[in-house]
């Protein structure tokens, strides 16, 4: 394992598999989409595709746009227009969609005119009229859409694969997936070197789906190890960019995703751990650095992050000690009790009675 990298200069193939964190670099990447339960508020022109399409731009995209039988990845959610029902979420699911221009299902007519007419990294408000949609009778299954129910999709293109005969992951071998997946990978490596960040981490998520868990629960042996050679770094490349982004809970779920696999994972203990600790989960954060101080004794990374951790509470420490100091303060001194001066004279009103009684009595014995 590597110290931290300070530098801004680009990383190397090899250093950007074996880094632990990089400083100081800057990542533009579309953030997830809005979390509103109805579709996103969108000001931008509305382009007719068809007759029952549209398309509003939400953030632009870069490079060519795919042509027929390409093979494309995609997020989206999609709401019937007339109840703002929220029906599908490939976002929620951590599950990219595959959708081959020209091959696609009918209910996805309309979303794949769309599709057609995005770039990489594009992100697009999509209304699609019922007959290019679920139709006239709808879907009464899953997902559950009214007869003749208009839809708005909102989609983010992650990327897609020329290919001529339009094959799906499903249709490939083995060997295929994980060969595209890496060529995805590698393709990743070299926009990282050549400081192109959006591009790279779009071709680690589509490398990321080409190895999703209905083909990984699948695999044993040595294509499992063949396939989380290819799938754990891309995490960890995700996780880095996310980091630099200040998107802390995103890389959090990439290192916990490497470490389910592999719970010692030394880069991913790291990086989970620098997350944790700048949204404040500082135990949290110690227990990932610790843990990976026990695999790799001695690095300074680990080490110097341990220390921050301990200057960091012994900071917060003074800080609530001067606080309560100054909200309790001194303990007052007790007040002297102040007297009552009609019950004074009142006592020596009695006292000097009770002496000239005496005194009159003695007079008489």
């Amino acid at each position: 394992m590597v110290e931290v990298e300070e530098q801004q200069s680009p990383l190397t193939e090899e250093e950007i598999e074996s880094e632990v964190v990089t400083e100081g670099s800057s990542v533009v990447h579309g953030d997830l989409p809005q979390d509103g339960s109805g579709p996103p508020k969108v000001h931008s022109e509305v382009e007719v595709l068809q007759e029952k399409v549209t398309k509003q731009i939400i953030k632009e995209g870069h490079g060519q746009k795919p042509s027929k039988y390409s093979t494309c990845f995609l997020h989206y959610k999609a709401w019937t227009e007339s109840t703002q029902h929220k029906f599908e979420d490939t976002w929620q699911e951590q599950q990219p969609l595959e959708l081959i221009l020209g091959k696609e299902k009918k209910v996805m007519t309309g979303l794949a005119i769309g599709v057609a007419s995005m770039k990489s990294g594009e992100r697009a408000l999509l209304h699609v009229g019922w007959e290019l949609g679920y139709g006239k009778e709808g879907s009464f299954s899953f997902p559950n859409v009214p007869p003749m129910a208009d839809v708005i999709y909102e989609v983010e293109l992650i990327g897609f694969d020329e290919t001529k005969e339009g094959k799906a992951r499903s249709d490939m071998t083995v060997e295929e997936r994980i060969g595209a997946a890496d060529r995805r990978k590698m393709d990743g490596n070299a926009l990282f070197k050549d400081d192109k960040l959006e591009e790279a981490m779009q071709q680690y998520e589509m490398a990321i789906a080409y190895m999703g868990d209905d083909f990984m629960f699948q695999l044993f042996g040595k294509y499992r190890d063949m396939a989380l050679a290819v799938k754990n770094p891309c995490h960890l490349n995700m996780a880095v960019s996310l980091i630099k982004l200040k998107r802390y809970d995103e890389a959090i779920m990439h290192c916990s995703i490497v470490l389910t696999e592999d719970e010692n994972n030394v880069k991913a203990l790291f990086r989970r751990g620098k997350a944790r600790a700048e949204l404040g989960q500082t135990d949290g954060a110690r227990e990932d650095f610790l843990k990976a101080s026990k695999f790799a004794p001695g690095d300074k990374a680990i080490a110097k992050e341990l220390r921050l951790l301990a200057e960091y509470d012994k900071a917060v420490y003074q800080k609530q000690k001067e606080l309560y100091k100054g909200l309790f303060g001194a303990r007052p001194e007790p007040k002297p009790k102040q007297s009552n001066w009609l019950i004074i004279f009142w006592q020596w009103l009695v006292s000097l009675s009770h002496r000239l009684f005496r005194r009159e009595r003695l007079k008489t014995d």
